[in-house]
């Protein structure tokens, strides 16, 4: 286990995901109440999320060369820089409100609600592609595996307990903007490895 990496990434995947629909999605279900089962419903989703994620990053791209796989990963970030910029907040507080089903009263029907929308979300997500990235760029899949999901397990929790108020402090376009640029710094330093080969 690498600190330093965990320390890398948990910044990035948490600014990518705090603007992101799965925040709307865990804010939805927790103003119907129990937030502390839709967390947990969330939690294991981005558990499964983040070993999907980290197994394609590090299994697949061992089968390419050193250069390839450089290019590849700026490339990536790239898309993940443009996903950033492109996606505004009212796309994101509508494609959530149209994942949430029939409300869930009880605890492990809320847990299993959560699950269910956050896996569902998580595809192709932002921070999925992120996380595999970054598993490829680090070689380290426990650092980043573990760096990625305390940060998303960070904006679960912001989003179960308090996301109404963080949302008026921090609004969900700045929020992309960050990632978007440490997107295209990370696509930039991808390149550059790939040039000096």
């Amino acid at each position: 286990m690498q600190l330093g990496i965990v320390l890398a990434v948990f910044p990035l995947i948490f600014f990518g995901e705090l603007p992101d629909k799965t925040m709307f999605a865990a804010l939805l279900l927790a103003s119907r109440g129990r937030p502390l089962a839709v967390w947990v419903g969330a939690a294991l989703a981005f558990v499964v999320h983040v070993v999907i994620a980290v197994s394609i990053g590090v299994g697949l791209f061992r089968l390419l060369p050193s250069r390839a796989v450089d290019v590849l990963v700026a490339v990536l970030f790239v898309v993940g820089a443009a996903l950033a910029f492109g996606e505004s907040e009212e796309q994101e507080e509508h494609a959530a409100s149209a994942e949430i089903g029939a409300r869930a009263t009880r605890a492990h029907r809320v847990v299993a609600t959560a699950f269910v929308v956050i896996f569902v979300a998580e595809w192709g997500d932002l921070t999925q592609v992120l996380t595999a990235n970054l598993a490829a760029r680090y070689h380290a899949p426990l650092s980043v595996g573990l760096g990625a999901v305390l940060a998303l397990w960070s904006v679960a929790a912001l989003a179960a307990f308090s996301g109404k108020q963080l949302m008026r402090l921090m609004p969900g376009m700045l929020l992309r903007r960050i990632t978007g640029v440490a997107c295209s710094i990370f696509a930039v330093v991808a390149l550059v490895a790939a040039i000096r080969g």
